[in-house]
């Protein structure tokens, strides 16, 4: 393939999309200051092809190709043979932007720049860049290896090319992408969230346990995982930043977060990641 792709940040989000991408043939370089994180991202990305090849959906020999194509780097100007950058970091406007602006200096001048925010305003992003109309949303779900959806979210200025392209390469490595537009939270978050957060509310009110309020949910409304367990798996830091930007975005106290949400990310509880959310994986 003539694409050559860079994952910036080598987290859950960023080592699956590094992962979909060099599995569906694409050299992918990914690329976190923490070399720690470098080695964890790889690894998590061994494990998953592993059990892609116990499954039965891959074989060795394409495991040992996906990851021949996958390469790692400390150094952002990694970038610039890309044709193709998604950056995957954590969800801190202040950050996205410092990184798009360094994204925007080192990526070659038809690169497009895309994000994997799940809530931040596109439009914003790419104001910090002197090509916003290559500038993207690509809105992965978690777990990326296993999950279809790509959301596609253009900016204000982003070019009928550049989503046309984003488009196709999603369709390329196997997801269905859907085009939505820039508003705070875009579809996926603007509806899951509110309903994790209220199911937060039913928690600290006393409405039901925590076991209780994902077992309705489960058995009564179909969802595979109840809305607590999912907030643990998205991590509860990353659920209340999704809050804010819709709280602040949109200006209505329907969003707002709940008070516990809060007191637990105070407590440094974010769920799986830390060991401890609304249930404990520490035992």
């Amino acid at each position: 393939m003539s694409d050559a792709i860079a994952v910036i940040g080598a987290g859950q989000m960023g080592n699956g999309i590094a992962h979909v991408f060099a599995q569906a043939g694409f050299p992918v370089t990914m690329i976190d200051v923490s070399a720690d994180a470098l080695a964890r991202g790889r690894s998590t990305i061994e494990k998953n092809l592993d059990r892609q090849v116990k499954k039965g959906t891959i074989d060795a020999a394409a495991k040992d190709a996906t990851l021949a194509r996958l390469s790692t780097s400390t150094d952002i100007a990694a970038i610039a043979g890309a044709t193709l950058v998604v950056e995957a970091a954590t969800e801190n406007v202040d950050l996205k932007h410092r990184i798009f602006g360094d994204m925007d200096r080192l990526a070659a001048p038809g690169a497009i720049l895309a994000t994997n925010t799940s809530s931040i305003s596109i439009t914003d992003i790419a104001a910090r860049t002197k090509r916003p109309e290559q500038v993207i949303g690509m809105h992965f779900m978690n777990p990326v290896p296993v999950m279809q959806l790509v959301e596609v979210i253009r900016g204000l200025a982003t070019s009928d090319a550049t989503t046309q392209r984003v488009l196709e390469l999603s369709k390329a490595v196997g997801k269905t992408p859907v085009e939505v537009n820039d508003f705070p939270g875009f579809v996926a978050n603007r509806i899951l969230l509110p309903m994790i957060n209220e199911a937060v509310f039913a928690l600290m009110e006393g409405v039901g346990t925590v076991e209780a309020i994902d077992t309705v949910m489960k058995l009564g409304m179909n969802h595979p995982m109840g809305p607590l367990a999912l907030a643990d798996l998205i991590g509860l830091d990353t659920c209340l930043a999704i809050l804010e930007v819709l709280h602040e975005g949109l200006g209505d106290s329907k969003y707002r977060p709940c008070p516990l949400l809060r007191k637990y990310v105070a407590a440094g509880w974010y769920g799986r990641k830390s060991g401890r959310g609304f249930y404990n994986y520490a035992a």
